[in-house]
């Protein structure tokens, strides 16, 4: 019998008697008197079971019955120390994520509760969380209203009235969508939504937002398949429709690196008898590509389209007049 079992059979045997004697739970679990007090201790420290030794009874006895208070009942799953180190891994990344703070006061009381089960010391939980490190890169602040309107709107399917500032242009909008699904992009959120005003699906950078307000209308819900065509099929977070094929080459060193990265879910790549690697990848608009493709200095070659070509040589040479 495993130690899972002895706990569950040690609280019926507390449910059902009004007091439980030491030696009755041994020979039912048939322990040593050590393992048993190990158990004990653990179930009223960690578990948070409430029961104490009644000296009047003589024995083990609840102090508290479920119909009193349910936060005791011990759960239907339990974890091992890996699997609580992975949760909590998960509850300091959600922490580090969401910028509304709309979930974190649902998971502390649980995180709580999966640090009450590490032990202390070695793989205790403050070590755990001082040996993770999470560094967000070129991380754009969001406003913690905006991001609960939204998820607030999404899940009760909800149209938004927003105010979006678009960087490109330098005009102010204002405009109404039908939220469909919140995209967390390259260490920042979007909102992929569909535009009443434009009449057609669109993505919005949450920090590009300088107002967000639930309304009372319902929703328009597109299907998840015209979703995926829209914004899964070419390259990038502002993406459209796949329209063209880019093709890259990279130099051997470099193809140490991106050989193993996933650019597009549909890229296609070969290395090369010589280390090169070869990439194409689908793609309407160009601005985001051109971005990544200058990241990789000149250890990078647009063989095509010729329109990509050229834009990423203009590019370069705008940037060689600076220096």
């Amino acid at each position: 019998m495993d130690r899972t079992e002895r706990f569950y059979k040690i609280q019926a045997m507390l449910m059902a008697k009004p007091s439980v004697t030491m030696k009755q739970m041994q020979d039912a679990l048939e322990v040593s008197r050590a393992t048993l007090n190990r158990d004990l201790a653990y179930m009223r420290d960690r578990l948070n079971i409430p029961f104490a030794w009644d000296a009047t009874l003589r024995g083990y006895a609840m102090t508290r019955q479920p119909s009193e208070d349910k936060t005791f009942e011990l759960p239907g799953v339990w974890f091992n120390q890996q699997e609580i180190h992975s949760l909590l891994t998960m509850i300091e990344l959600i922490s580090k994520l969401e910028p509304g703070g709309l979930l974190l006061p649902h998971v502390s009381p649980f995180k709580s509760r999966l640090e009450g089960l590490l032990d202390g010391g070695v793989g205790g939980s403050k070590e755990v969380m001082s040996r993770i490190r999470i560094l967000p890169m070129a991380q754009r602040q969001v406003l913690g209203e905006h991001f609960q309107v939204i998820t607030h709107a999404l899940v009760q399917r909800k149209r938004l009235d927003l105010k979006h500032f678009a960087r490109q242009t330098g005009q102010a909008t204002e405009r109404q969508v039908s939220p469909q699904r919140l995209v967390y992009y390259r260490d920042n959120w979007y909102l992929d939504a569909y535009c009443h005003l434009r009449d057609g699906l669109r993505s919005f950078a949450l920090d590009a937002l300088n107002g967000a307000q639930l309304t009372e209308q319902i929703a328009k819900n597109v299907p998840e398949g015209e979703l995926r065509e829209m914004f899964e099929t070419s390259y990038g977070i502002f993406s459209g429709k796949n329209s063209q094929l880019a093709k890259l080459k990279f130099t051997p060193f470099r193809a140490q690196w991106v050989a193993r990265e996933v650019w597009h879910p549909e890229q296609v790549g070969e290395v090369h008898p010589d280390g090169s690697y070869t990439l194409e990848v689908p793609y309407g608009e160009d601005w985001e590509l051109i971005q990544d493709i200058l990241r990789q200095g000149p250890d990078v070659e647009v063989l095509g389209p010729p329109a990509l070509k050229k834009k990423v040589k203009e590019t370069v040479q705008k940037m060689s007049q600076l220096y």
